[in-house]
């Protein structure tokens, strides 16, 4: 970190927010568990394999299409500790409440949260309440922790991937960032654009239930896809390459990226997955995705290599190569 203070960049998920990481937080709190930089810590305690993970959520506006920050809370957790293969169990929510926050607002959120975990069949069983005073929080933040189970025989990491693994993502992309944006800025579309906000942990289960041998799984949240992707080739030590043409936009989201000047590989995503899978398990795995409620529009978008380790290129529609690098900057500060 060379910056004197902290910047919203920071937490944009991009190149500020891992130079924060390696160079800040990492030699500080190093351990082996830390430094796989996973969704989640995957933790052995007396045989037993457990996820944990933890989350804070300050998205502006609280309301968006599709959604709020409540369940959006819930079901970012949800999938943090399915990235690690776990079966998610509990989870704890802490709130900071401006004063001021009108209660019907808070419990439609808690409504929402009670809902979406019920949904994706965890239990909410501790957390905390704070309220500051009007004018230093913006109306609700909500962290929330997460442990799950991993059954004996998965090992999912984003260091995992293999040269020849197919890469699949379960839904089209940057449909969350936009939804949020639109809300915020007070955009009005031709459109009905919503959150992507959704639970994954079904879907997980049923791919990493099967024989497909999944490598790696990952949530595109900050950052984008684009910014993961670079982090497992950074992570596994790998190249990746991807195809223009499969990658799946709708085509409102495509034009609003288009007229803002925004990339959709970078926008957040809240409810799609990447899976890494050995080439003759892809088809298998592929159609498992596509058979849960939030996979039918899967698709395998590219391919892992041996050439040029820790760099992603995207080939583009017309032949030519791109490459995507980490996030620089912040494209839309406080999406989740």
């Amino acid at each position: 970190m060379i910056e004197e203070k902290v910047l919203l960049d920071h937490g944009s998920g991009g190149k500020v927010s891992h130079s924060m990481f390696s160079d800040l937080i990492l030699p500080l709190f190093d351990n082996p568990e830390l430094s796989k930089q996973d969704d989640g810590a995957t933790l052995d305690i007396e045989g037993t394999k457990l996820a944990f993970s933890t989350d804070s959520y300050v998205v502006d506006p609280i309301f968006f299409p599709g959604g709020n920050i409540g369940d959006l809370a819930v079901n970012g957790t949800v999938n943090d500790i399915s990235m690690c293969g776990a079966i998610p169990k509990f989870i704890s929510a802490g709130l900071i409440l401006e004063e001021g926050l009108p209660v019907k607002d808070l419990r439609i959120i808690l409504e929402s949260m009670a809902n979406a975990a019920r949904k994706a069949g965890v239990k909410i069983v501790t957390g905390d309440t704070k309220v500051v005073p009007k004018g230093k929080a913006d109306k609700i933040f909500i962290n929330t922790s997460g442990i799950g189970v991993i059954p004996s025989h998965i090992n999912v990491s984003g260091s995992n991937a293999k040269p020849g693994d197919k890469i699949i993502v379960s839904g089209t992309i940057a449909d969350h960032g936009i939804a949020v944006l639109s809300s915020r800025e007070g955009l009005k579309f031709d459109s009905d654009i919503k959150t992507d906000s959704a639970p994954l942990n079904k879907m997980v289960q049923s791919i990493i239930q099967s024989d497909c041998d999944i490598h790696v799984l990952r949530d595109p949240t900050r950052g984008g896809l684009g910014t993961t992707l670079n982090e497992i080739a950074s992570q596994s030590k790998v190249g990746i390459k991807i195809n223009e043409q499969s990658l799946p936009i709708r085509g409102a989201v495509q034009g609003i990226c288009e007229l803002l000047g925004f990339d959709p590989l970078y926008i957040a995503n809240e409810g799609k997955l990447i899976a890494f899978v050995p080439e003759k398990y892809a088809q298998k795995a592929l159609e498992l995705i596509q058979q849960d409620e939030f996979g039918k529009d899967a698709v395998i978008i590219g391919e892992v290599t041996r050439e040029d380790p820790g760099k992603v290129f995207l080939k583009t529609r017309i032949g030519g190569l791109r490459i995507i690098d980490m996030l620089t900057g912040e494209q839309l500060p406080r999406i989740c």
